[in-house]
């Protein structure tokens, strides 16, 4: 590199900064927020998040399994107050999209409501009778209330009965 080129500032080189007579100097602060980033398609990136969320289909219920569910639901009426635990499965729809998904909550019934025909528990969840797709006793879910009933349902037995089979330790002798 030559002189020439070496040196070709140096006239200016220790001038001091110019400054303007009609605008007044920025503040460090607000000549950063020029250069911070942004986003150009705001509220892309959680729209592309809710589209691949994926829900489930509600299973249509076979009339079977709707009388099933039924007369569980009536065994549950004429014991409620005996702290009977259940897990009842159920469909909650999605807010967003077409689907939901299928939520377990397992504890004791306090209520059911025939008006607004749901199922209340003691934590003050509400489950819609129409969502319900299982009930099943919580100590083991392979014990099907249906099946366990089925004499009381049919007339055989009464539900005293049942119930001491059930839970043998607290038979009266």
């Amino acid at each position: 590199m030559d002189y020439q080129n070496q040196h070709q500032y140096d006239d200016i080189l220790n001038l001091p900064h110019p400054t303007s007579k009609n605008h007044p100097r920025m503040s460090l602060h607000d000549r950063a927020a020029q250069f911070s980033p942004f986003a150009a398609l705001t509220g892309h990136e959680a729209a592309i998040k809710e589209t691949a969320r994926l829900t489930d289909d509600k299973q249509i219920l076979s009339e079977d399994v709707i009388e099933k569910i039924n007369g569980q639901l009536k065994i549950i009426a004429e014991n409620i107050g005996a702290e009977q635990e259940i897990t009842v499965t159920y469909f909650v729809p999605d807010s967003k999209k077409s689907g939901g998904a299928y939520v377990d909550c397992a504890g004791t019934v306090r209520k059911i409501d025939k008006y607004n025909r749901t199922l209340v528990m003691t934590d003050n969840t509400v489950i819609p009778i129409e969502q319900i797709s299982r009930i099943c006793g919580l100590q083991d879910c392979e014990i099907d209330l249906w099946d366990m009933y089925a004499d009381y349902i049919n007339g055989k037995r009464e539900i005293a009965e049942i119930n001491m089979d059930f839970k043998p330790e607290y038979k009266t002798i």
